[in-house]
């Protein structure tokens, strides 16, 4: 593993500002904190965002995609309640932070991104960190992976319907974290839940993410 850089005043006061939000919102989940601690986040930005990487806000990244604010993400990756033994299913590598993240709280993270220039710049970033149990993809997302079946999956693009093709590739008693609704409004973000053959809807939250994309695109 590469050596780490020092943490500068900044990002640590970045990081203290988050889990004020954090736990004057209620969310004291230590082993996601000690995980979003560990993975220096202000690297997964451009340099220009740097000072705000720690912020709620979305931040611009290659290819003319965005990450969500640190906020939202830890919200999300709090509800799949995992506990190290789970094999995870991304959709949308972007930067590849959340995917850093998720490799310390699941035995192991598959993750897929349809740019090529995210997927390059992502495997990079995770690689100068020394994660091991990180498979990233470069390809059509849209209809899930064939290394299934996961007991977690996370998408960060919305869905117009329930993605029943994306539940079949979990586990009996696996779930799905994703957002249904058009890019018009509001969407709700759903946890959807395996049971036997059938699965559970449960409505925890509002986003607006940008619909699921299907194909490659032609160039980046």
């Amino acid at each position: 593993m590469n050596a780490k850089r020092p943490v500068s005043e900044a990002e640590r006061e970045g990081f203290a500002a988050f889990l004020l939000r954090m736990r004057a919102s209620g969310l004291d989940d230590k082993p996601l904190m000690a995980a979003i601690e560990s993975v220096p986040r202000r690297d997964f930005v451009d340099a220009a965002y740097a000072s705000i990487a720690m912020g709620t806000g979305t931040i611009p990244i290659a290819c003319g995609e965005t990450i969500e604010g640190i906020d939202l993400q830890a919200r999300i990756i709090h509800q799949m309640g995992l506990d190290g033994t789970q094999r995870v299913l991304e959709i949308g590598t972007g930067s590849g932070y959340t995917a850093s993240v998720l490799s310390r709280l699941a035995k192991r993270v598959y993750t897929v991104e349809r740019y090529k220039t995210l997927h390059a710049d992502a495997v990079h970033r995770m690689r100068h960190l020394g994660l091991t149990n990180v498979i990233a993809t470069h390809a059509d997302g849209s209809s899930g992976s064939g290394e299934g079946p996961f007991e977690r999956i996370v998408c960060w693009a919305a869905f117009d319907s329930i993605p029943r093709s994306f539940v079949e590739q979990l586990v009996s008693g696996g779930s799905m974290i994703c957002a249904i609704g058009s890019a018009e409004q509001a969407q709700s973000l759903v946890r959807m839940t395996k049971v036997g053959s059938r699965f559970e809807r449960e409505d925890i939250g509002t986003v607006r993410f940008q619909p699921l994309m299907s194909g490659l695109p032609a160039i980046l």
